[in-house]
C-alpha cells in the first residue's frame, strides 16, 4: 500500500499471500511499473527491505554524516505514516487486525472494500487522525528498516539520494 500525508491510501496491491517479501510484490505491483515506465512522477520512501532506485528512497543502511543520519531521520519520521495507516486500517476494520478467514479471493475483495470505506471516511471527515509523530522512537524504527538489507543500490538511486541529502539536510 501507498499513502499520502493525510493516511488516504493512493494504491494497494493485494494480490500475494502475506509470506512474499514486500520488495516482491512490489516488483510486480503496477504502481512500480508505472514508476519504471514514467508515467509515474515522485518519490515514494520505503524501508531498506525495498531496492533504492530515483523514485523510491530507502534509508542509508550505515550513515556515515550527519546529513545522511538526518536523512535517515526523516525518512523514518515521514514513512512511519504507512504503518500509521496499517494501524488505523486494523483498528477500523477488526477482521484485518485478527485474520481474514475466507479463501484468498474473499479475502482480497475485503481489504480492498475495507480500503475504499478507509477513503470515504477519510474524505468526509469520519475518521479523525490525531498522531504525534514527535513521539516516534527513530532509532527503533531505523533498526528495523535495517533488518533487511537484501538489495543491491543502483546507481541512479543513489545519486538522486546523495542530492537530496546534500540540497536538504
Amino acid at each position: 500500500m501507498v499513502c499520502d500525508p493525510n493516511f488516504r491510501i493512493t494504491s494497494l496491491y493485494a494480490g500475494w499471500p502475506g509470506s512474499c517479501h514486500d520488495s516482491r510484490i512490489w516488483r510486480t505491483s503496477n504502481l512500480c511499473q508505472k514508476f519504471e515506465t514514467g508515467m509515474c512522477d515522485g518519490i515514494l520512501l520505503g524501508d531498506s527491505g525495498y531496492p533504492l532506485t530515483k523514485y523510491l528512497m530507502t534509508p542509508y543502511l550505515a550513515p556515515r554524516t550527519v546529513s545522511e543520519e538526518r536523512f535517515n531521520a526523516s525518512l523514518c519520521r515521514t514513512r512511519v505514516l504507512i504503518e500509521q495507516t496499517f494501524g488505523i486500517l486494523k483498528r477500523k476494520f477488526q477482521a484485518l487486525h485478527f485474520g481474514l478467514r475466507t479463501s484468498s479471493e474473499q479475502a482480497i475483495t475485503c481489504i480492498v472494500a475495507c480500503v475504499t470505506l478507509h477513503n470515504i471516511g477519510i474524505e468526509r471527515g469520519d475518521i479523525f487522525i490525531q498522531e504525534d509523530c514527535a513521539d516516534i522512537d527513530v532509532r527503533h524504527c531505523l533498526q528495523q528498516a535495517i533488518q533487511d538489507p537484501g538489495h543491491q543500490d543502483r546507481r541512479d538511486g543513489v545519486l538522486k539520494r546523495t542530492a537530496i541529502t546534500n540540497g536538504f539536510f
